[in-house]
């Protein structure tokens, strides 16, 4: 899969931190009216430690106060004092390390990026930037901690498309069947203009297993995820269960994982929900990481939301209608940025190739196999025919500005800084290539969170971590 491909972004929607804006103003007075115990106004212990990073006692009592002021917000029962704690420590080492590696591959979120995402954001919604300004600072949370949330939101995603997308290969063989499929199952109402096409909300909770761990350790955590679930089916809160026991990343938000498209969720959810009834949850999942509980928060199965959900896709697998589209054939030369390769150095490299270029003496794609860190390197940078939306906006827009022939200025994008090298251009009915593409698209969606969540786990494994609360509360207990 070629770097520069366009990944779905996952883009907060204007209300969807609502009760999390109320949380944090309430979090944030509890935090200045906190009386500071006497060893505490002295000396800001050590929580853990992470990699060459640490977190403070100080910095994890503010993140609990802001956890309890979330969950209250949302009327979910808080968990015991020294579990919310230890769930609030499990989340800030995730972080710090999402955040230790994104600054190692030199990722960032521009203050200009930020506010595309707004406009984006905004237009999805039906909203002008000033009503969204208005609807988000309604809900309780500051303008200032919308974008926050969402400058680590998109951050995430770019780290997700360096370290997860390359790797993630769909045969044509699998769209072909995925496209056989949901031409079936639409003739019989049943595919994914049908039912599963609608807006579904799921919540989770995660029992993890670790990587290699022994016959006795995998059946004390599916013992432990089957006494869950029966606390669940018991008749207690999802929400409050999730807060105390899941060891997934949205635990502190109840379990909830937000509304997506059916078809947007991982197979094994797919398959897991595909029959429990909103309000209900499944049966234990196994995946990589370890055992899931899932709920069907909600299903949106009306007409409406199942005529936006699959136009959110832009699928009709049955149309016969030709779809004319200009392609572009064009090359690039790509220099991936890191912590030893900055955006100026970066940026500097190809100004430099591009001079060569341009005087003559050396071809693009020349300079392609030698220079470029994209795949397409040995094929002097041929990306081949693009279609609209097939490559970052980044890429595209100083694409679609060349004339044929032509080479870009330096351009930046998630993946580093490109070259782009225009060919040619034609036009296509690509109405058969776009049902693939979308299809791919689909199945691509499915895998690329687990894949994250995966890498996320091993990244874990890697790190050098000590939990100094953990440790504490343990001899405590003894």
């Amino acid at each position: 899969m070629l770097n520069v491909r366009l990944k779905q972004l996952p883009l907060l929607a204007a209300l969807a931190l609502a009760s999390l804006g109320a949380a944090q103003a309430q979090s944030t007075q509890a935090v200045a009216a906190q009386p500071k115990s006497g060893s505490e106004a002295v000396v800001d212990g050590i929580a853990a430690i992470v990699n060459n990073d640490v977190i403070t006692l100080r910095e994890l009592n503010q993140r609990t106060l802001q956890a309890q002021g979330e969950l209250s917000a949302q009327g979910v029962a808080l968990p015991d004092a020294a579990v919310l704690q230890r769930q609030v420590l499990e989340r800030m080492i995730s972080e710090r390390l999402e955040d230790q590696e994104a600054q190692r591959l030199n990722l960032s979120v521009s203050n200009a990026e930020l506010n595309s995402a707004v406009g984006t954001i905004a237009q999805r919604n039906g909203f002008t930037e000033e009503q969204m300004r208005q609807q988000v600072t309604a809900s309780g949370l500051t303008w200032q901690g919308y974008l926050e949330v969402l400058r680590r939101d998109i951050l995430m995603d770019r780290l997700r498309q360096r370290v997860v997308d390359s790797s993630i290969m769909i045969p044509d063989s699998e769209v072909d069947a995925f496209i056989r499929d949901e031409r079936t199952k639409s003739q019989s109402g049943n595919g994914f203009a049908a039912a599963n096409s609608g807006p579904v909300a799921l919540a989770q909770i995660l029992i993890r297993v670790p990587e290699n761990s022994s016959r006795e350790e995998e059946a004390a955590a599916r013992a432990r995820a089957e006494a869950v679930l029966a606390r669940v089916r018991g008749g207690e809160d999802f929400a409050a269960v999730a807060a105390a026991e899941s060891q997934g990343a949205e635990a502190l938000q109840g379990g909830l994982m937000g509304e997506r498209p059916m078809s947007s969720w991982p197979d094994l959810f797919v398959r897991a929900v595909a029959s429990v009834p909103q309000g209900q949850v499944s049966e234990l999942v196994r995946s990589g990481l370890g055992y899931h509980i899932l709920k069907v928060v909600s299903r949106s199965d009306s007409a409406a939301a199942q005529q936006r959900s699959a136009s959110d896709h832009g699928v009709d697998f049955n149309s016969q209608a030709p779809m004319p589209v200009t392609q572009t054939k064009a090359r690039h030369i790509l220099i991936r940025t890191s912590a030893v390769m900055s955006d100026e150095r970066a940026k500097q490299q190809l100004d430099q190739l591009r001079l060569r270029i341009l005087q003559g003496g050396e071809s693009f794609e020349d300079l392609a196999r030698r220079y470029s860190k994209d795949s397409s390197a040995p094929q002097g940078g041929d990306l081949g025919w693009l279609s609209p939306g097939e490559t970052v906006p980044q890429f595209e827009q100083a694409m679609d500005a060349l004339s044929e022939g032509s080479v870009s200025q330096p351009i930046k994008s998630p993946f580093g800084w490109h070259l782009i090298k225009v060919d040619s251009r034609r036009t296509q009915d690509m109405a058969e290539a776009y049902q693939r593409m979308q299809a791919r698209q689909i199945l691509f969606e499915r895998r690329a969170l687990p894949a994250f969540e995966e890498w996320l786990e091993q990244l874990r494994e890697r790190a050098y971590i000590d939990n100094r609360l953990e440790r504490r509360q343990r001899l405590e207990q003894e």
